[in-house]
């Protein structure tokens, strides 16, 4: 039988999940094994940043800080340029909660093999005072830790980073930086922080342990954030976004915040930063409502930074 067609009948999937197209390496395979994570982390930061007065579109880099790291970023796209969707041009994968919960299991206040940061501190980081000898102590704790964190662009030798499989190869042919966090190799190190954490809060107790932990966190973004600035990544029309536990709990914002305007990066941080709870579940319920890279016509997910919707190109493409 014959029916009339639906204007959603003329739109069609084209892998795009919030304007962006997903990585395909010369050989069809993907490059990390978190790959569809890392998609719906950033689609769900994009869906959060509508609550912010950041323009939160491409291009931009977005950074899922959960036990283990992913995320995306994104190239600029001319605004009418026919095809709107960005590129995937970096991939994050590796180490990230689980540097922080290393670092906290050496206490003994959580469980050996299980426990986690988030178990000790919860959302929230104990306040204090933290200048001259103590924050040089601080600094001294959290150079310590990072003497044993691998931040760095993953080998193309490597087939695991941070105890991810990834097809290290394929990233590099492809062109595409593939980011990684590890402590040693594939975690080697970790026993390292976790005596760290013990002398740490043996010697100082519980407010020295929680701002070295959000210092060590807040550095780890940065590192990473310095990598994607060193391959030409981070243009001054960008936007950073960043999810997970060990990047927006405690004071880690407030230090990540600091660091940006350190470097210079933008001229307004503020219009350029955001921090969004629950990407990953933001992204699966973005996915849920089929909006991909739609969103909506006043309110575009899709598209470029300052740029108008997507969506009549979309359509075009769909044809």
């Amino acid at each position: 039988k014959l029916r009339q067609f639906s204007f959603a009948d003329r739109l069609v999937f084209v892998g795009a999940v919030a304007g962006v197209v997903p990585p395909i390496g010369c050989t069809g395979v993907e490059m990390v094994a978190n790959e569809m994570e890392g998609e719906l982390a950033m689609a769900g930061i994009k869906e959060g940043a509508k609550w912010t007065p950041v323009d939160f579109r491409n291009p931009c880099i977005s950074i899922d800080f959960g036990t283990t790291l992913d995320g995306r970023i994104t190239s600029d796209v001319a605004p009418n340029e026919p095809n709107p969707f960005a590129q995937t041009i970096g991939n994050f994968c590796g180490l990230a909660g689980a540097i922080p919960d290393a670092i906290v299991r050496g206490t003994g206040l959580v469980k050996n093999r299980t426990g986690t940061a988030l178990d000790l501190f919860g959302d929230h980081s104990i306040k204090g005072a933290f200048g001259g000898r103590k924050r040089s102590v601080v600094e001294e704790y959290v150079d310590r830790c990072h003497e044993h964190i691998d931040i760095r662009i993953v080998p193309p030798d490597r087939t695991r980073f941070g105890r991810v499989p990834v097809c290290a190869e394929v990233a590099d042919k492809s062109g595409v930086a593939l980011i990684g966090c590890d402590s040693g190799v594939n975690g080697s190190e970790m026993p390292a922080l976790e005596e760290i954490g013990h002398e740490l809060y043996e010697k100082y107790g519980m407010g020295m342990l929680t701002e070295v932990v959000d210092r060590v966190c807040a550095r780890m973004a940065l590192r990473l954030i310095d990598v994607a600035v060193e391959r030409g990544m981070v243009p001054p029309n960008s936007s950073i976004g960043f999810t997970g536990r060990a990047a927006i709990s405690g004071r880690k914002p407030e230090y990540i915040v600091e660091g940006v305007t350190e470097r210079n990066l933008y001229d307004t941080p503020n219009d350029h930063l955001v921090f969004v709870d629950d990407g990953l579940a933001r992204g699966a319920a973005l996915m849920g409502r089929c909006m991909n890279s739609l969103g909506k016509p006043k309110t575009p997910l899709g598209g470029v930074r300052g740029g108008p919707c997507i969506m009549s190109r979309r359509i075009k493409i769909g044809k």
